[in-house]
């Protein structure tokens, strides 16, 4: 299965993919890793996320290997959430939404929520950009290098990765065709 994500990971940057799509992706995928899920919070900015132009692989692969890591972060994110949250200026903003009817079920007022949606939105401009220049850095640089090697056509010859290269080819054919 992580072989799958790893051939996944690689088709989609050496796709037609915008490299601010994918930089986009996995930017909202961290962003949904820090905030736990399990609360309307996260099914709503999940769901939000499909109205926007991102990769949607990469942001599934960036949220399960963040989530991974997530709890590394939860004390740090626990701490930021209460200093948010007990902030004199936001108080009546926080006491309106805890008498809203369904902002009580965003779990708000979880410190580990609202840390990690700090923290998230904190983060998506610099991964971002970070991340868009990663991809253009790799288009531009590594990925002829790593085409011509022969570790590269040894790894092409894998039965999966072959089927998922032949599969990438063809959608990629019939968008063409398509536009």
């Amino acid at each position: 299965m992580f072989m799958k994500w790893i051939a996944r990971a690689l088709a989609a940057l050496n796709s037609n993919a915008k490299k601010e799509q994918i930089a986009a992706g996995i930017a909202c995928g961290v962003l949904l890793a820090l905030v736990p899920s399990g609360n309307l919070l996260w099914i709503f900015l999940f769901g939000l996320f499909f109205f926007f132009k991102i990769h949607y692989g990469l942001q599934i692969i960036a949220l399960a290997a963040c989530k991974l890591a997530a709890p590394l972060f939860a004390s740090g994110l626990d701490a930021l959430g209460w200093a948010v949250l007990h902030s004199d200026p936001l108080q009546p903003f926080f006491v309106a939404l805890a008498d809203a009817p369904i902002a009580p079920l965003t779990r708000f007022n979880n410190t580990v929520v609202m840390g990690g949606l700090v923290a998230g939105i904190a983060l998506w401009l610099p991964l971002f950009f970070a991340f868009r220049a990663l991809v253009a850095l790799y288009r531009a640089r590594l990925a002829p290098r790593i085409a011509g090697s022969k570790a590269y056509g040894a790894f092409m010859k894998i039965p999966l990765v072959a089927r998922l290269s032949k599969a990438t080819s063809a959608v990629t054919k019939l968008r063409g065709a398509l536009e």
